[in-house]
């Protein structure tokens, strides 16, 4: 590293192990082809098998790789929250994708975890490397990562930073640099919202849910060897996509989320080292799967991380009037349990493209649209029989009365829609308050462009009003 360590003011040598050149494009490449090879020696892998693995997306590709090339059957099941980029490589590939809801813990049914072991008792010939208790995971990592470490650093390391998910990288190469260098610091990273880290006090917080990806879980993995790490350091979403931006413009590295996490830590924890010692950092990712993420301004600003008015030199008259001026109509919902072909023809009677789906108390479930609806009919996907729960989109955009336009109008560059709510509170049978999303309608583009000329035309004709007004005055004077 050279601008980043200066900017810091680090004294200690910094340098990143850049795990992007793998051929999958991650770190997890090393950790897929070891199980698959390791499966193989077993005699566990046969040939015409299936693989399955619950995962986040990039053992998920390195083991599609390995799939496509040795010819396994291969489906991998990942959390919604996880780029389309990532699942889109994952089809080129030809592996067979089941997504399931962020919010689910890893010990539900619905979690990646459930969904992968159900899918393994229905598949014959199936098999789960289970990169989270596969004691090959951070083996490669200590036979491979941690060697190359060491020869390309002459075997001195004074500092290892690294994140954590599985664990299998940080323990791998914390336990061979640990026997040739015994005095290394191992600092394992941590998002907030995460349990990994150590003391448990670390890990208190009221988050419970975070948008880097790959690192972090609400359990323990079997694979994570925790004794090996020293210190821990609990990173936060804001700093971890800054310094991801801040590798790409500064560096040159053109890298993931996760890598500005663990980047992030390392300026911070290398400040103890002093002039000659070395720190080294793992780079887990590129920033291929993550385009429509922190790499956009858009997705930036839409989760938090930036302001519209960092981007934007001049704003338009209409930026900062507030939603509640928009003509909102009393929004069109179904439950849950109404049929996709009834849902269907509902739509096209009332000429709409998208309804709410809300339970018999009015709480928001999802959205369904009527493109959605038929393409999953025709490609076999539902039945028409089958009710609208089956296609919900469980991640949409939403927006409040209170929000102005400028909002909506970054959400619409993208998405047809906006959901627009309002919060109400219901009290429980146990009398505990609950804060409950509702419902107050559905704004596309071609309602805030009719809402915005209706304001220019008004303003227009107020303006010739005015004018006429003033000559008429004037004339009169004149007379």
């Amino acid at each position: 590293m050279n601008k980043i360590p200066k900017a810091f003011g680090l004294k200690c040598e910094l340098l990143a192990k850049c795990e992007f050149f793998n051929a999958g494009g991650s770190v997890k490449d090393r950790i897929s082809l070891r199980m698959v090879e390791d499966a193989e020696r077993n005699g566990i892998l046969k040939p015409g098998d299936t693989i399955i693995e619950p995962t986040s997306g990039n053992t998920g590709i390195g083991l599609a790789l390995a799939s496509a090339v040795k010819g396994y059957r291969c489906i991998i099941v990942m959390p919604e929250k996880m780029s389309m980029e990532k699942v889109d490589v994952l089809r080129a590939l030809g592996a067979e994708i089941v997504r399931t809801p962020t919010a689910a813990r890893f010990d539900s049914p619905e979690s990646h975890v459930g969904v992968a072991w159900r899918l393994k008792n229905e598949i014959p010939n199936s098999h789960i490397l289970d990169q989270y208790r596969n004691p090959s995971n951070p083996l490669a990592h200590y036979d491979t990562t941690a060697e190359e470490i060491l020869e390309q650093c002459d075997g001195k390391v004074d500092m290892l930073v690294a994140g954590a998910g599985t664990g299998g990288t940080i323990t791998g190469i914390a336990r061979k640099l640990k026997e040739r260098c015994p005095n290394i610091k191992i600092v394992g990273v941590d998002p907030e919202g995460s349990i990994l880290a150590e003391p448990e006090k670390l890990n208190k917080t009221d988050k419970t849910q975070y948008e880097v990806e790959g690192i972090g879980y609400d359990f323990i993995p079997t694979v994570l060897d925790r004794s090996v790490i020293d210190r821990w350091y609990k990173s936060n979403d804001d700093e971890s996509f800054a310094m991801s931006r801040m590798l790409i413009r500064e560096e040159g590295l053109l890298c993931g989320g996760s890598s500005g996490t663990a980047m992030a830590a390392a300026v911070r924890m290398a400040t103890e080292l002093k002039e000659g010692q070395r720190c080294v950092v793992i780079l887990p990712d590129s920033i291929r799967n993550y385009m429509s993420k922190f790499l956009s301004d858009n997705w930036m600003c839409d989760k938090g991380f930036l302001t519209p008015e960092d981007q934007m030199v001049s704003k338009p008259w209409w930026w900062n009037l507030s939603l509640q001026g928009l003509d909102l109509f009393s929004p069109l919902t179904v439950l849950p349990s109404v049929n996709i072909k009834k849902t269907i023809k509902i739509l096209k009677e009332k000429a709409f493209d998208q309804a709410p789906v809300v339970d018999e108390s009015g709480v928001i479930l999802g959205m369904v649209t009527l493109g959605n609806m038929l393409s999953s009919v025709l490609a076999g996907k539902v039945k028409a029989s089958d009710p609208v729960a089956k296609v919900l989109y469980k991640q949409f955009k939403q927006v409040r009365l209170t929000d102005n336009l400028g909002k909506l109008s970054r959400i619409l560059e993208t998405d047809h829609f906006a959901l627009v709510v309002h919060e109400q509170i219901q009290y429980m049978e146990d009398g505990s308050p609950c804060l409950r999303q509702m419902v107050f309608g559905v704004v596309t583009a071609i309602d805030m462009l009719n809402y915005i000329t209706t304001r220019e035309r008004q303003g227009s004709t107020r303006e010739r009003t005015l004018s006429e007004c003033s000559m008429t005055s004037e004339c009169s004077q004149t007379d």
